[in-house]
This record gives C-alpha cells, sequence and structure tokens, in this order.
C-alpha cells in the first residue's frame, strides 16, 4: 500500500537524516528564493533568471545541466539506471512585465515581492531537495531531470513544458511528472484544466461617423458576438467556463472604426466540452459577421473577422490510483495535511494530456494575492519545512530509494 511505503520512506535513517537537513538549511532555502525572486523574469524574458539557475544547479552537482532550444534549463541527478526517468520542475517565468519592482520586502516570516510564490520559492526548494538527498547519501532507482522551465504564464502557454514533451531529448524517457508550483498543501493537481485562447480582430472600411452613417461598423459586429456567445449554456460537471476578457480598437469619438478585437478564454475539464464551446463561439463570431453585412451598407466594404488562437493548454488528468497521487496523498497526510485533488491550469497539464502520470504539488509555507504586486509568502519554519518534508517523500517514493 501507497501508506506503508510512505510510512517506510519516513521513518528510513536515510531520509530522517535528508529531513534534518531541510531544516538546518531552511534559511538559505529562503534566501535562495529571495535571490531569484530578485532577478527579474517577466514573460518571454525569462532568460536572465535562466542563466542564474543553471548556475545553481550546476553548483549542485547535476550532470549535463544545459538550456534547450525554448530557454528550459535542466541537470540530472543519476540513479541506478533500474527506473523510469523522472521529471521534477518549477517554472521561471512571472506574469508581471518587465519594468516591475520585484525586490522582496521583509516582515518577520512573510516575504512580499511579486512572483515570490508563483512560483520562485519552488525553484530554491528544488536546490533544497538535491542538497538533502546529497547529504543524506540517498541514491533513487530512477534518475531525476530537475527542470527550471519557462512559458507557464498566460500567453507562454505551457512552452517550455510542451517543447520538454514534444522536441526535447528526454521527450521519450520521461515516464512521471512533477510540478512544485506555489507554497500551497492545501491540495493536489490531478488534473489539467483545458483553455483555448483567441483574439478576435473585426475589420471594416471605417469612415466618418455622420458622413458614412449607414455603412457596416465592425463594433457592432463584435457586439452582437459578445451578446450572442453570452447566452451559452455551459455545464457544471465536468467545470467549462468562459469570459471575453479584454476588448480595444476603434479610432475617434467620430469615426466609425475600421478595426475592433477582443479576447476570450475558453476552458473545461473535458476536452469534449471545450471542443463543443470552442465550435459555438467561432460560430456565433462567423453569424455575427454575416448579420452585420446584411444589417447595413456594404458599399464601402464588407466586416470580416480574424480569429487567432493565442493560447491552447490541453486538458487531462491523472488516474486516481496511480502510484504519483497515491503516494502524495499518503506523503501529504503523514505530514498533518489533508489535501484536496483538485483540476488546475499549470505545466502538468501538458503530460497528463499525452497520458503521462503528472501532479502538481506545494514548496511548504502558505501564500496570498498571487499574480499581485503584493503578492506575499509565509516561510514560518514549521510548516515550511512540513512542505517540503511532504513533497521530498512523494518524489522519492515515486524515483524509488535504491537499497
Amino acid at each position: 500500500m501507497s501508506s506503508d511505503t510512505i510510512a517506510a520512506l519516513l521513518g528510513s535513517a536515510s531520509f530522517q537524516r535528508a529531513a534534518a537537513v531541510l531544516a538546518a538549511e531552511h534559511e538559505r532555502t529562503v534566501e535562495d528564493g529571495i535571490r531569484l525572486t530578485e532577478i527579474p523574469s517577466p514573460p518571454f524574458a525569462e532568460e536572465v533568471r535562466a542563466a542564474a539557475y543553471k548556475e545553481m544547479l550546476a553548483a549542485h552537482g547535476l550532470e549535463d545541466v544545459e538550456t534547450d532550444a525554448i530557454g528550459n534549463v535542466m541537470g540530472v541527478r543519476r540513479g541506478t539506471g533500474n527506473g523510469p526517468l523522472l521529471v521534477v520542475a518549477a517554472h521561471l517565468d512571472t506574469v508581471f512585465p518587465a519594468g516591475t519592482d520585484v525586490t522582496v520586502r521583509r516582515e518577520g516570516t512573510k516575504l512580499f515581492a511579486p512572483g515570490i510564490g508563483d512560483d520562485t520559492r519552488s525553484l530554491g526548494v528544488l536546490l533544497a531537495f538535491i542538497r538533502a538527498m546529497d547529504a543524506a547519501g540517498i541514491r533513487t532507482r530512477s534518475d531525476i531531470l530537475f527542470v527550471g522551465d519557462v512559458g507557464e504564464e498566460g500567453l507562454g502557454d505551457l512552452r517550455g513544458v510542451r517543447h520538454l514533451f514534444t522536441e526535447g531529448k528526454y521527450r521519450d524517457q520521461i515516464k512521471a511528472f512533477i510540478t512544485v508550483d506555489s507554497p500551497d498543501m492545501e491540495s493536489i493537481a490531478v488534473g489539467g484544466i483545458g483553455s483555448k485562447r483567441y483574439r478576435v480582430t473585426f475589420r471594416g472600411p471605417g469612415g466618418h461617423s455622420f458622413g458614412a452613417y449607414g455603412i457596416v461598423n465592425p463594433m457592432y459586429a463584435m457586439a452582437q458576438a459578445m451578446t450572442e456567445f453570452a447566452k451559452t449554456q455551459v455545464p457544471s460537471t465536468p467545470r467549462t467556463t468562459y469570459a471575453i476578457t479584454v476588448t480595444g480598437g476603434g479610432t475617434s469619438i467620430n469615426a466609425i472604426p475600421n478595426e475592433v478585437w477582443m479576447d476570450v478564454d475558453l476552458r473545461s475539464q473535458s476536452p469534449d466540452e471545450l471542443g463543443r464551446l470552442e465550435t459555438r463561439f467561432l460560430t456565433v463570431v462567423a453569424q455575427a459577421v454575416e448579420a452585420e453585412n446584411h444589417a447595413r451598407s456594404t458599399r464601402a466594404g464588407v466586416v470580416t473577422a480574424e480569429t487567432k488562437l493565442v493560447g491552447d493548454r490541453p486538458a487531462g488528468a491523472t488516474d486516481m490510483g496511480s502510484d504519483l497521487v497515491r503516494f502524495a496523498t499518503a506523503a501529504y497526510q503523514a505530514q498533518g495535511f489533508a489535501p484536496k485533488h483538485e483540476f488546475s491550469s499549470t505545466d502538468a497539464n501538458i503530460p497528463m494530456s499525452l497520458g503521462i502520470p503528472a501532479i502538481k504539488i506545494g514548496s511548504g509555507g502558505s501564500s496570498g494575492r498571487a499574480h499581485s504586486l503584493e503578492e506575499w509568502i509565509d516561510v514560518a519554519p514549521e510548516p515550511a519545512i512540513r512542505g517540503m518534508t511532504a513533497s521530498l517523500a512523494t518524489i522519492l517514493a515515486v524515483a524509488g530509494v535504491a537499497e
């Protein structure tokens, strides 16, 4: 049973030595997180933080430390070769644009800075896991590939992990994937919420609001599409959602616009439901364009709509009966946590969609105000160390400890 495996692991002398190292080096782990947080890593510009993390991975004695073609940095901790390759990852990017002040402010055990919990704390914790295993003399059966990946947030569209599994040199070797994402120890992500994100640009001839009155207006087509799509009914189970989130365009208050646009976010736990929602959305856009071209004059030109897919995160799930889920759950429970099993949108979406067991676990501690300028984590030693201990136990149970 998984609980027996975890109990035996936690009771072993080698694991207790590793846990003692996590506790003794807690402040070092905090400082590593601070150092990395203060290196800006905006969307599509993670290279400076990536270079620093690559140096840290190399300094921790990993083999084959490298930066791949997409910008991920990684290194291998060799096992005995008797187990399949396990990936343990944390993402390098944040949601914050270039120029954001990422200086860390410390108030007691709380640290405040954009990106400190999502996900820079986890990058430091991965280093702590390596040091703890090395100091305790733990050798795993599986090789463990530690990865700092790019493009997890927003329009990054999981490009780092997508590359790892579709084009990276380890793509055919990876048999399990764990992403450590945020300090949260209240949940284990066992499912990936799929999403389709579109930018739709409506164009027309444009003209003077008075002099060209009566010609087609792309703003009306967009408004029609928004209004009709808002009537769409979606299931609560599997959870499916949509939102029109950002709009823009136009020239002047006294000009019929020649171009307007909207961003749309479609999500579902189910690939089938997501596909149905996407079809409905694209149909509504086409019908709105047709309706506008019939409603007003096209003497100066017609209204058109360009639909551009700007985000595509596949849905998927890891079997609740898999070793990966059972080990993580038992490890959390053994450390006094009561984790919920949830769906979320993380790097684990990619392997889940490919049928490769994958989960998201926490780095220990607590956090709040993620994706805001007042993002914070609490690194009070006791809960933080308990969380790290649970996550390390999960990794070692999956990788297997060599006798």
